[in-house]
Order: C-alpha cells, then structure tokens, then sequence
C-alpha cells in the first residue's frame, strides 16, 4: 500500500510541474518566442532591395541565399523575374526561368551588393534552394518541371565562375525512387563530401491524417536523400508524416559545427536535428513555421515566412535567433507589415549571416510584393 501510495505521490508531483510549465509555453528567457515581443533586435537597420540589378531586369521572387566560405561574399538566385517585385497588382505566374532564361545565380560584394558573378541561364525552371560547399562549388535545387518535360526536377552542381559540373535527378521528370526528385526543396554538402537532398514541397499543404494517407498513396514525398560526393545514391528516410523521421515539407538544411544536419520541417513547424546518418536526435519548437535556416558560430537563425492567420495562427513572421543547444530564443528580426496577414507580418524565405553579423534574407513570393526587391539586409548600424 505504501507503495502504491509513494508512486501516486511522485506521479502527482510530475504532473504539476509539467502544468506549471505548460503555462508558460509561449515564452523564453526574455520574450515570447511567438510574437518576439521582449527579445532585442541585434540587426534594427534595414536596407531594402539590397544588391545590384543588370541592367534591363525586374527582380524575381527567391527562396536561397548563402555565404561563400571561401571569401565571406553572398551567393544567391532569383528566379527570372517571377513576381514582378511589385505590389502594383498580381504577378504573372507564367514567368520563371524556363520562360525567361536570363542568368539566376548571383555572387554580390557582402558590404557593397556588386555583383561578382552571375550564370546559369537556360537550365532552370524555379530554382529553390543553395548552397556553397568548402571549395566554393555552388548547389542549387530545381524543384518543379517545365511543360516540355525537360527541365526541372534536379540539382545541379556548378564551378564558382559558373561551369555545370554535376547534375542529379532525371531533367523534368518527378518521381519518389533513388533516381529521381519530387521537388528537391533544399541542398547541402558535408565535410566528407556526401550530400544531402531534401525532397518534397507539397506536405505543407496536407493538414489532416486523410490528406497526408492520400499524399502518400498519389506518391508525394517528404524524405531527405544521402548520396555521395560523386552522386552515387546511398541512403534515404523520412516520408509525408507528423512523426519524428516524417516530414511535411522539409524545405531547409543545415549542417552544425557538431556534423548533425538540421532539417528545417516546415508543415510540421519544427526543426529536426539528425546524424548524417539518418538517425533522429532531437527537435527545437521555438522558431515558428520555418522556411530557411543557417548557423554561424554556433547561434543559430531561423526564418518564419510562411505563419500567417489559416496555416499558423498567432506566430509573428521574421527572423528568430537562439543558441545552439537550447531551444530558447535570444533575438528577433521582425518581417515587414503585411496587412493581408493582419498582424503576423510576413518575411523572407532565405537567411544568411556574414562574418560580421549582417543578416541577409531571400524574400519569397509572399513578401516580394512588399520587400519589393529579391533581398534584404539587416545591419545592426
């Protein structure tokens, strides 16, 4: 009986505190991690449609940004003009790169937003995310197909001055085996050389258990994909799901100082953290309803672009900023006013951080209407 008793006693005393916590749930030492009320803003100066332009082009809408480990420059892309970057009216949907192959890909000065380089014309369709490996080699996901069916679907692997070195995936052509993509949202490479893929765009959309059963049984994907550095496919986990190891729409990677990847799950409104073997670590929760990820001595920044008041109520979009380690926030960026949204603002796809602290954002076809221009830059002066 004693027993009994003592175990009903400790029982009750975990369930207190579990309670006590729970009520405090929306908040972090020093603010609310859903509003950012109450964290400082260590980047309050904005500069607006930041990086040059060539001449005779409107800026598209984006969703990847990187910093070249190399140099400390800024690698990103733009998607052909989509969008229009204007809130004039509404953009033309049949503009992107397959229909306008004007060059995507950009390297700009950090500190002045010249351009230092600019290619990849003629083999895009709507390029989604980027990366820059440690020999400067730059990767850029291409996640839908034209109408021809022979572009799209891939990710490509090009030299700093713009040659194609690598292709993976099937040129226009979906599917949810080894060979093929459907819609590689996101890419980036190890230290060793491997590969990683995230793959699947559409879970985000699927907010019931029959939507995602359906998703699952038409052969949609929320998976991330291993392959080795010369593309041989290795190993892949993850499908459409609200489980740890399932994804909807894994649309960021991201490789901490500690060789885990960290896999930005947008519709599930989490980061994940694995090994680079697949294996689930552990989960961070305070950064809303993440579109692009990147860590620099060990803080990580995290972007909320897509809450707003149907597929995430309440949350504030912009820029969260926190340790490591812990899942606490210490910063907040906020987006721009977006009324649409009535509160919750809207913000940018894709974050970078260079060596000085400047936070640069890739904005999506949600903010451009109103960033106007494809970039933003944070400056704390």
């Amino acid at each position: 009986m004693s027993v009994d008793r003592t175990k009903w006693i400790v029982v009750g005393a975990f369930l207190i505190l579990v309670g006590c916590g729970s009520s405090d749930s929306g908040n972090s030492v020093g603010g609310n991690i859903i509003t950012g009320e109450g964290f400082p803003n260590p980047n309050p100066v904005v500069t607006t449609e930041w990086g040059d332009l060539p001449a005779g082009r409107a800026w598209g809408h984006t969703a990847g940004i990187d910093i070249d480990p190399t140099d400390g420059h800024i690698w990103a892309y733009e998607r052909c003009g989509a969008g229009g970057g204007s809130a004039a009216g509404p953009a033309d949907s049949t503009v992107n790169c397959d229909t306008n192959p004007v060059d995507p890909i950009f390297k700009f000065d950090r500190n002045t937003g010249e351009i230092l380089a600019n290619f990849g014309a003629g083999i895009f369709v709507v390029p989604h995310g980027i990366d820059v490996d440690s020999d400067g080699n730059v990767w850029v996901t291409d996640f839908v197909a034209n109408a021809a069916g022979t572009k799209g679907q891939q990710v490509h692997k090009f030299s700093p001055d713009g040659e194609l070195l690598m292709s993976l995936g099937v040129a226009g052509q979906a599917g949810n085996d080894s060979a093929h993509f459907n819609g590689p949202n996101d890419v980036i490479v190890a230290p060793d050389g491997s590969i990683f893929v995230s793959d699947g765009h559409d879970g985000q959309q699927m907010t019931s258990v029959a939507a995602i059963e359906q998703g699952r049984r038409e052969g949609k994907t929320g998976r991330v994909m291993k392959f080795a550095a010369d593309g041989t496919f290795i190993t892949q986990w993850g499908q459409l799901g609200t489980d740890h190891g399932e994804f909807r729409t894994p649309h960021a990677l991201e490789i901490d100082s500690q060789n885990r990847l960290w896999v930005a799950d947008r519709g599930n409104h989490r980061l994940d953290l694995y090994d680079l073997d697949g294996n689930y670590l552990e989960s961070r929760y305070s950064y809303g309803r993440i579109s692009g990820i990147h860590i620099v001595d060990d803080i990580v920044y995290a972007t909320d672009s897509e809450s707003d008041p149907i597929r995430h109520v309440n949350w504030i979009a912009g820029v969260r900023i926190g340790p490591l380690d812990e899942d606490r926030l210490t910063g907040f960026i906020p987006g721009y006013p977006d009324p649409s949204r009535n509160y919750q603002s809207t913000a940018g796809e894709g974050v970078a951080v260079d060596a000085d602290g400047t936070v640069f954002v890739a904005e999506g076809p949600a903010s451009i209407p109103i960033a106007r221009g494809a970039f933003t830059r944070y400056s704390a002066n």
